[in-house]
């Protein structure tokens, strides 16, 4: 049984990486995580059917969607595009002190009605509720892998100690433990911050002994080389891609900037080289 697991998990894996083991993802699961205000500079954005027909025509590998956006959109999304589906999250509409908590959203059970290649869930390492959120990525993982689907860790330290201790989340210190801890509990993809250089994020790839390691994009650059630097940063530092939502959906026109992607992450090109050949600068 278990050999036809991983035959299943590595098929499925091959859905979101290309031959070169890299991948771009776009992201949607802000209208949930930070409401529908996220898409007012491209408002026609804030449906999902929309963004996501443009994505795919741009060429992405997979997107990342929570179950009803899945559902609502499911028939947009073409054979060749991964579909992950994420099974926790939180709004923030939720009092302050409990922002360091993701809840349930969806099962396993409802990933595979969707259709879907993948699924994730969230752990915020160092948060006052750790523990919750490691229950609930290892029920995920467990069934999950069961069904010989891949599971995505989006690993995200963050929480008063952090501040206290490190300064900040995106320390590499606490990345790379993030990373390493998430590999751990048997993360087939991990998701987490930019630690600010090539050389320190190259650590966090380390730390995760083998399981790829993807870049979450984060807010919108306002320069887009600045942002395609730091995915070839990630990239050189042997990361294996981008989870990119802002920096894509934020933009009227999405698809230089995610055509321009797709030459860093597969061609190796130089950001400028790419940010010229796709018009963005």
């Amino acid at each position: 049984m278990e050999a036809f697991q991983n035959i299943g998990i590595r098929r499925r894996l091959r859905r979101f990486f290309r031959r070169d083991g890299r991948a771009l993802i776009f992201a949607m699961d802000h209208g949930f995580e930070h409401g529908p205000e996220d898409f007012t500079e491209v408002w026609e954005h804030v449906n999902p059917r929309v963004i996501l027909k443009k994505v795919i025509r741009a060429g992405v590998d997979g997107v990342m969607l929570l179950p009803g956006i899945a559902r609502i959109s499911g028939d947009v999304l073409t054979p060749n595009v991964g579909l992950m589906v994420k099974l926790t999250s939180k709004t923030n509409l939720r009092p302050k002190e409990d922002q360091f908590l993701q809840s349930p959203l969806g099962f396993v059970e409802d990933a595979i009605k969707l259709g879907a290649d993948a699924v994730a869930a969230t752990v915020y390492w160092g948060s006052p509720y750790e523990d919750i959120m490691m229950k609930q990525f290892a029920e995920v993982a467990s069934i999950a892998h069961d069904f010989g689907l891949p599971v995505v860790q989006f690993s995200y330290p963050r929480g008063p100690y952090i501040n206290e201790k490190y300064g900040k989340k995106e320390d590499y210190r606490v990345v790379m433990y993030g990373a390493r801890a998430a590999a751990e509990m048997g993360a087939d993809m991990i998701k987490t911050y930019w630690t600010g250089s090539k050389e320190t994020f190259a650590k966090v790839v380390d730390a995760a002994a083998g399981v790829p390691v993807l870049l979450s994009g984060g807010a919108k650059a306002k320069n887009p080389l600045e942002f395609l630097k730091v995915v070839y940063e990630v990239i050189e530092a042997g990361g294996a891609g981008a989870v990119v939502g802002r920096n894509i959906f934020q933009r009227e026109n999405p698809e230089p900037m995610i055509k321009a992607l797709l030459r860093v992450i597969h061609r190796n090109e130089e950001p400028e080289e790419a940010a010229k050949a796709e018009g963005l600068i």
